[in-house]
């Protein structure tokens, strides 16, 4: 597979409204480039819906894009991100186990406004309101429903409190394990890098024998450099990168007005981002 030219700086984490976040695919690109990135990932949860708007735009405005999506897995209680790199969209069991977790992403949102509507003034109508046509509807949307009705101050406020999982009204996710995600985005020949896995140190990091694992199955790479990994999680990830040879990444997590993140604010180089690209095996640029 020839080398490509990643024109630096790389942001390799973000969310349009498909998901999460707050701008549509296109407005997301023409936001990367305007912060002067070089290359921009799409990443949107569980969905690729809006990998042709984002790519159609960043070609007009001459920027490097990457298809990704950050997949949905669990571990015991713990909910834990897989971000996919350069995969076949159109793959069948990913497809599959996509279009199952976003509908149980809306089952549980029902679920969980119910219980919250019973003690606050709060709707359905409320939360689809924030959601544009087809997007994976989940808890950001009810905490921006929340927002809107003055129920909170902003997202982060509404994750702390009724929407934590002691907050009363929490329903949990299903969603397949990490060893199932780097399966599946191996079979659907993606590149596969655990997503922020250290947000609250190094002692909730997946452990060592199950990493080992998801390396064995075809894991990747690790995103270190981002926000919410604390320092000595950051330090546990490299030692692990390191020892398996893995690659590291930095990203942004960016979503528009829905987080304080910024685009480019981590990055990750262009040799990193070569080798993912050489790691998979459905790449398309």
């Amino acid at each position: 597979m020839p080398q490509k030219s990643w024109r630096a700086p790389i942001d390799l984490h973000t969310h349009s409204s498909v998901s999460d976040g707050t701008q549509t695919p296109a407005e997301l690109v023409r936001a990367a480039a305007e912060a002067g990135l070089g290359t921009v990932a799409l990443t949107d949860h569980d969905s690729t819906a809006g990998w042709a708007d984002a790519s159609a735009e960043a070609s007009a405005l001459d920027l490097g894009f990457v298809p990704g999506m950050e997949l949905s897995t669990r571990f015991g209680w713990k909910s834990v991100h897989m971000l996919a790199y350069f995969f076949d969209p159109e793959n069948a069991a990913l497809v599959a186990e996509t279009e199952r977790i976003r509908d149980a992403r809306r089952t549980r949102a029902e679920a969980m406004v119910a219980r919250i509507a019973a003690d606050y003034d709060l709707t359905w109508e409320d939360v689809l309101a924030h959601t544009t046509p087809g997007a994976s509807v989940g808890r950001p949307h009810i905490a921006d429903a929340l927002v809107t009705r003055g129920l909170v101050t902003d997202r982060s406020a509404a994750f702390e409190t009724l929407l934590h999982p002691r907050g009363g009204y929490f329903e949990p996710l299903y969603a397949p394990t990490p060893l199932e995600g780097v399966e599946l985005i191996r079979g659907a020949g993606g590149a596969p890098v655990l997503a922020h896995p250290a947000t609250r140190g190094r002692d909730t990091v997946l452990d060592a024998r199950y990493l080992a694992s998801l390396v064995e199955a075809g894991l990747a790479g690790v995103e270190v450099r981002h926000r919410e990994n604390t320092e000595d999680g950051k330090a546990y990830l490299l030692e692990f990168a390191r020892v398996h040879d893995l690659v590291v990444t930095g990203s942004s997590d960016y979503h528009g007005a829905g987080k304080p993140n910024l685009l480019g604010e981590n990055t990750t180089s262009p040799e990193a981002l070569e080798r993912l690209f050489r790691a998979a095996s459905g790449a398309s640029s």
